[in-house]
């Protein structure tokens, strides 16, 4: 079994947020002192392709990447935890002028990594993260299965070959279904159990860095960079502000300090005013119908839970 794996190096999602800068120039994340690594699910889908590898006593595992030459380091993981080969596209020149993540949207990677697929003779599987760390996007995975014209199974979690086919354990909303697809398929990846990413050894590590890299640009793939440029324009690239406020509200005993938080409340509409009614000089809350509406209310009101999220 041929399976290729898309892997894409960003920068290491477990960085402290003190440590988090932006380039707001380059509409990126500044690298500063962070390393950069294989994106989480992309290191995941990997391991699936080594167990699949491995479950078919034989094969061969291909690592993708498409970026320019520090991408490399995540080449030289995947080979270190035993893919066979690893191939990198160099982005130069292609997408929109400049760097950062509005560069190229997923449209273009998904025509470039197809393109580059068809250059390695075709795959039986094709395996990417569920999304990528940095975007959170998850569109390339199933813009790359159109690009090549094969079937898709979202949120796969483990594999096995079946003859022809693939069967593959992905996950619901409800649990795990177990279905099949025949070869050539395409498949994105979700965590498990099962399939967390193993540590390479060190005797790997070490012949990696002996083993060759390839690396292709556009013009050897027939990619045209000007059919690249992004379809998505990103504008803005920005933290959030949150703004707080803090209100001291005073008294001169305890009792007065309640009161007045509890007017202050009401003002503010934070809380129901059923069930609460003034008494004399200030507020008391009046037990019995009120206060059993308000809780019907809300519980009628409670979202229910989500489900797992998908590509």
């Amino acid at each position: 079994m041929r399976i290729v794996v898309c892997v894409k190096q960003v920068l290491d999602p477990e960085l402290p947020q003190r440590d988090f800068r932006l380039d707001p120039d380059g509409k990126e994340a500044a690298p500063g002192r962070a390393s950069r690594v294989i994106s989480t699910f992309d290191e995941i889908a990997l391991e699936v392709a080594l167990q699949l590898r491995e479950k078919a006593g034989g094969g061969q595992v291909t690592a993708l990447t498409l970026g320019g030459k520090p991408a490399e380091e995540a080449l030289r993981k995947a080979l270190a935890m035993t893919a066979d080969a690893a191939v990198r596209v160099d982005d130069d020149g292609l997408g929109a002028p400049g760097e950062g993540l509005g560069r190229l949207d997923g449209f273009a990677v998904a025509a470039v990594l197809a393109a580059a697929i068809r250059r390695l003779g075709g795959a039986d599987l094709v395996l990417c993260g569920r999304q990528a760390a940095d975007t959170d996007a998850g569109q390339v995975g199933l813009l790359l299965a159109e690009e090549l014209g094969v079937p898709t199974v979202a949120s796969a979690v483990s594999g096995e070959p079946a003859g022809e086919a693939v069967r593959l354990k992905r996950e619901t909303p409800g649990g795990y279904e177990v279905v099949e697809a025949r070869l050539p398929a395409l498949a994105t990846v979700t965590n498990a159990d099962v399939n967390v990413p193993r540590i390479p050894k060190v005797k790997d590590v070490m012949a990696s860095f002996k083993k060759p890299l390839t690396v292709w640009t556009a013009a050897d793939l027939g990619v045209d960079p000007a059919a690249t440029a992004p379809r998505v324009a990103l504008r803005r690239l920005f933290i959030p502000e949150r703004e707080t406020a803090c209100e001291m509200v005073g008294g001169d005993s305890p009792e007065a300090q309640a009161e007045a938080l509890a007017e202050r409340i009401l003002a503010l509409k934070v809380l129901e005013t059923r069930g609460w009614r003034h008494a004399g000089a200030g507020l008391r809350f009046r037990p019995g119908g009120g206060a059993g509406q308000a809780a019907s209310g809300t519980d009628r009101r409670r979202p229910r839970p989500g489900g797992v999220p998908g590509r």
